[in-house]
């Protein structure tokens, strides 16, 4: 239905994936990549978070209202800077309030060793899905603060030490 709601909206449908057809599958339900471009922020594919296969480009007129979009948006999941700038790209991917930024990357899915998840309402609960905060919410940390002193010492010592 979003990409139905998407083409009604006015957005420019460049990838129909639709009438996609899993080799073996025929009969399954699967649909192909779709890419929407010249998508606006007054647009519902715009405003709710859509995941793949779905993906839209959302054109900004200068740097500012590029930073701004992603930034104010109740979303927080993932967003990319196209750029030769290196500046530029520091500079956004610092500032940017998002989850994923993808520099020069479309879909800014890290391997499965990074945290992957969103910000605000795009994650859910205190850490992310995947990455090491995955591990982190069914472990407890423990810190331990260790200094080992050379030479042979005679049973436990319960005296704070000194320089002396």
């Amino acid at each position: 239905n979003y990409v139905e709601i998407g083409i009604k909206e006015g957005a420019k449908l460049a990838v129909d994936g639709r009438g996609f057809k899993m080799q073996g599958y025929e009969n399954g339900f699967y649909m192909g990549g779709c890419l929407f471009d010249h998508v606006t922020k007054d647009m519902r594919i715009y405003k709710e978070e859509i995941f793949g296969p779905v993906l839209s480009v959302v054109r900004a007129k200068d740097y500012a209202e590029a930073l701004a979009l992603p930034s104010e948006h109740e979303y927080g999941n993932g967003v990319a800077i196209f750029t030769r700038d290196g500046d530029a790209a520091r500079d956004f991917a610092n500032r940017v309030n998002v989850g994923m930024v993808g520099v020069n990357v479309p879909i800014p899915v890290p391997v499965a060793y990074y945290t992957f998840g969103g910000w605000k309402r795009s994650g859910f609960g205190d850490l992310n899905q995947y990455g090491p905060d995955s591990i982190r919410f069914y472990t407890k940390t423990k810190t331990v603060t260790a200094r080992w002193p050379s030479g042979i010492k005679d049973g436990a010592d319960f005296a704070m030490p000194t320089m002396n």
